[in-house]
């Protein structure tokens, strides 16, 4: 008998070689993501054998939860670096900033860890979005910075509230889905979500997000997207971040 039924794409399945991931949790002892030396190496081990290849890991940085300042950041970062023999262009470190009120008083005092140029990684809380938002992304631009957004299908309460995400859209906020949100991992609610700033065409990059193993084993599960296709031309958009001559293997 034969199957009317189109089988499901991996995602492991579709990540190009030579990814270049721009947002993941793998500094250890920084925040929520890698524990240690190990566990880091294993993470990054694991997504090397999907295709990444490049990677620019933004710990947080979230006033009374993670207290992470610059200098503590890229102290850390030189230190795992030479820990696993990589380059400047085989890793590299930003952050992920969290939009609060206490945000406006950074960018006014401190230049942001960027992902490339000026292009700066920022969420939000899950539970509601800052009360000075658009001030906050407006004075992001006068400063010169281009703010991308985090996982955007991950704010439930913009869920059913599509005219929000077009007008951060329209403030000049880029947007970044999670990988992992292909595959319901957050949930269906969230893939749907995905499903339709896809179609829409609102998406400009991708990232892995990755904390832990538990994500990395998310992997192997299969899309549950409609627009697949979409997701897939969406993941190229990373080669903007990319770096030429690339060795990444681990010494």
């Amino acid at each position: 008998m034969f199957s009317f039924f189109k089988k499901r794409k991996i995602l492991k399945d579709i990540i190009p070689n030579n990814f270049v991931d721009i947002h993941s949790h793998l500094l250890y002892g920084l925040d929520d993501g890698s524990k240690s030396l190990q566990e880091t190496r294993e993470l990054i081990e694991s997504l090397q054998l999907f295709g990444f290849k490049q990677f620019i890991t933004t710990p947080h940085t979230t006033p009374l939860v993670w207290e992470n300042t610059k200098e503590q950041i890229v102290e850390q970062y030189n230190k795992v670096k030479i820990e696993l023999g990589f380059s400047t262009k085989q890793l590299k470190v930003a952050s992920e900033y969290l939009m609060d009120d206490s945000f406006l008083k950074r960018i006014e005092n401190e230049k942001l860890l960027c992902i490339k140029d000026n292009y700066v990684l920022v969420e939000m809380s899950y539970i509601n979005p800052p009360i000075h938002l658009y001030e906050i992304i407006m004075e992001l631009h006068s400063q010169g910075y281009q703010p991308i957004l985090a996982h955007p299908e991950r704010y439930n309460f913009y869920k059913n509230d599509y005219a929000s995400f077009k007008k951060l859209k329209s403030a000049g906020c880029l947007f970044q889905m999670n990988l992992l949100s292909s595959t319901g991992y957050y949930g269906s609610g969230i893939a749907e979500v995905s499903d339709y700033l896809l179609k829409e065409n609102m998406y400009d990059f991708v990232g892995s997000d990755v904390h832990h193993k538990k994500h990395i084993d998310a992997f192997g599960d299969e899309i549950k997207l409609k627009n697949v296709d979409l997701f897939e031309q969406l993941i190229q958009k990373n080669d903007f971040f990319k770096e030429k001559e690339l060795n990444t293997t681990l010494v």
